[in-house]
Protein backbone atom coordinates (compact mmCIF):
# COMPACT_ATOMS: atom_id res chain seq x y z
CA UNK A 1 0.00 0.00 0.00
CA UNK A 2 1.47 3.47 -1.02
CA UNK A 3 1.03 6.49 1.41
CA UNK A 4 0.61 9.82 0.06
CA UNK A 5 0.45 12.47 2.17
CA UNK A 6 -0.41 15.40 0.16
CA UNK A 7 -3.36 13.72 -1.23
CA UNK A 8 -6.82 14.44 0.36
CA UNK A 9 -10.35 13.32 -0.38
CA UNK A 10 -13.81 14.38 0.06
CA UNK A 11 -17.32 12.71 -0.57
CA UNK A 12 -19.56 15.55 -0.73
CA UNK A 13 -22.52 13.18 -1.40
CA UNK A 14 -22.03 11.46 2.01
CA UNK A 15 -22.26 15.54 3.89
CA UNK A 16 -25.54 16.71 5.54
CA UNK A 17 -26.16 19.77 3.34
CA UNK A 18 -26.88 23.04 4.18
CA UNK A 19 -30.31 24.16 3.35
CA UNK A 20 -31.59 27.58 2.39
CA UNK A 21 -35.17 27.22 1.06
CA UNK A 22 -34.74 25.19 -2.53
CA UNK A 23 -31.01 26.02 -2.84
CA UNK A 24 -28.78 23.28 -1.14
CA UNK A 25 -24.74 23.15 -0.32
CA UNK A 26 -22.46 20.27 0.45
CA UNK A 27 -19.78 21.69 1.36
CA UNK A 28 -15.63 19.88 2.02
CA UNK A 29 -12.50 21.84 3.00
CA UNK A 30 -9.64 20.57 1.48
CA UNK A 31 -5.87 21.95 1.86
CA UNK A 32 -6.50 25.34 0.78
CA UNK A 33 -9.35 24.68 -1.05
CA UNK A 34 -13.47 24.52 -0.53
CA UNK A 35 -15.00 22.03 -2.77
CA UNK A 36 -18.96 22.58 -2.48
CA UNK A 37 -21.75 21.08 -4.43
CA UNK A 38 -24.66 23.59 -4.40
CA UNK A 39 -28.27 22.38 -5.85
CA UNK A 40 -30.43 24.98 -7.13
CA UNK A 41 -33.96 22.46 -7.03
CA UNK A 42 -36.71 23.44 -9.31
CA UNK A 43 -38.65 26.94 -8.31
CA UNK A 44 -35.21 28.51 -6.59
CA UNK A 45 -33.72 31.82 -7.01
CA UNK A 46 -31.01 33.26 -5.10
CA UNK A 47 -32.68 36.55 -4.68
CA UNK A 48 -35.42 34.51 -3.14
CA UNK A 49 -33.37 32.14 -1.24
CA UNK A 50 -29.99 32.44 -0.22
CA UNK A 51 -30.76 37.25 -0.51
CA UNK A 52 -32.54 36.84 3.26
CA UNK A 53 -28.62 34.98 4.68
CA UNK A 54 -26.10 36.64 2.79
CA UNK A 55 -27.68 40.69 3.38
CA UNK A 56 -27.04 41.95 0.57
CA UNK A 57 -28.85 42.74 -3.11
CA UNK A 58 -26.90 40.37 -5.16
CA UNK A 59 -24.89 37.85 -4.69
CA UNK A 60 -21.19 38.93 -3.99
CA UNK A 61 -19.19 35.62 -4.50
CA UNK A 62 -17.43 34.77 -7.06
CA UNK A 63 -18.07 31.39 -8.74
CA UNK A 64 -15.43 28.83 -10.03
CA UNK A 65 -17.32 25.75 -10.93
CA UNK A 66 -18.85 22.55 -12.89
CA UNK A 67 -22.33 22.12 -13.52
CA UNK A 68 -22.94 18.47 -13.40
CA UNK A 69 -26.63 18.54 -13.88
CA UNK A 70 -29.56 20.89 -15.20
CA UNK A 71 -29.36 24.68 -16.29
CA UNK A 72 -28.08 27.47 -13.93
CA UNK A 73 -29.50 31.19 -15.15
CA UNK A 74 -27.45 33.91 -13.93
CA UNK A 75 -28.08 37.59 -14.48
CA UNK A 76 -25.27 40.22 -13.72
CA UNK A 77 -26.81 43.40 -11.69
CA UNK A 78 -26.26 44.97 -15.39
CA UNK A 79 -28.76 43.06 -16.98
CA UNK A 80 -26.44 40.76 -18.51
CA UNK A 81 -27.95 37.17 -18.92
CA UNK A 82 -26.20 33.77 -19.78
CA UNK A 83 -26.97 30.04 -19.05
CA UNK A 84 -24.19 27.46 -17.94
CA UNK A 85 -26.10 24.09 -18.73
CA UNK A 86 -24.58 20.60 -17.30
CA UNK A 87 -20.80 20.06 -18.87
CA UNK A 88 -19.94 23.57 -18.72
CA UNK A 89 -17.21 25.16 -16.59
CA UNK A 90 -18.44 28.69 -15.27
CA UNK A 91 -16.36 31.32 -13.87
CA UNK A 92 -19.01 33.57 -12.14
CA UNK A 93 -18.46 37.28 -11.23
CA UNK A 94 -19.62 38.76 -8.07
CA UNK A 95 -23.32 40.84 -8.70
CA UNK A 96 -25.22 38.56 -9.79
CA UNK A 97 -28.41 36.74 -9.19
CA UNK A 98 -29.04 33.16 -10.14
CA UNK A 99 -32.07 30.49 -10.39
CA UNK A 100 -32.56 27.03 -11.91
CA UNK A 101 -34.15 26.93 -15.53
CA UNK A 102 -36.56 24.56 -16.14
CA UNK A 103 -37.94 21.35 -14.72
CA UNK A 104 -34.70 19.60 -13.53
CA UNK A 105 -32.24 20.69 -10.56
CA UNK A 106 -29.50 22.22 -11.44
CA UNK A 107 -26.14 21.35 -9.72
CA UNK A 108 -22.58 22.30 -9.59
CA UNK A 109 -19.28 21.83 -8.04
CA UNK A 110 -17.35 25.10 -6.82
CA UNK A 111 -14.04 25.86 -5.48
CA UNK A 112 -13.70 28.57 -3.37
CA UNK A 113 -10.07 29.59 -5.51
CA UNK A 114 -12.22 31.77 -7.32
CA UNK A 115 -11.76 34.64 -4.59
CA UNK A 116 -8.44 34.47 -5.65
CA UNK A 117 -9.40 35.16 -9.12
CA UNK A 118 -11.04 38.36 -8.29
CA UNK A 119 -8.99 39.88 -5.87
CA UNK A 120 -6.85 41.54 -7.97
Amino acid sequence: MSYFPDMQIATLAELEPAVYGLISKRSAALQGVEATEVTFHVGSKWSQDLKPHAGTELCELPHVAYVTAGTLGVEMGDGTYLEFHAGDAMLLPPGHDAWAVGDVDCTFVEFSRGNDYYAQ
